[in-house]
């Protein structure tokens, strides 16, 4: 299969489209081929992507970059911190 990546919005409309697919009888590789994913891809989604809707989803994406985005600040005034530390202690 052609690699390529979804947005978590996709994901959550293609994770509720194969639901349908397999409450209607069709089997998981057959859905997997329709959705054109790969079952590794499946299995991630339903872990990650559960019983969310397209714009919790989204939500949680927006959320995860905040995070990163503040997470990489705090180390940048760590590490100010630390020289401003050793700066005053005379190691310079």
């Amino acid at each position: 299969m052609k690699r390529h990546r979804h947005t978590p919005e996709q994901a959550v409309r293609k994770l509720r489209e194969g639901d349908r697919l397999l409450a209607g009888g069709t089997d998981l590789t057959e859905v997997l081929g329709q959705l054109e994913i790969a079952e590794s891809a499946w299995n991630r989604w339903r872990s990650t992507y559960g019983g969310m809707k397209a714009d919790a989803a989204k939500r949680l994406k927006e959320l995860e970059a905040e995070n990163a985005r503040l997470k990489r600040l705090l180390a940048e005034a760590e590490l100010d911190k630390a020289v401003l530390k050793e700066l005053a202690e005379g190691k310079w």
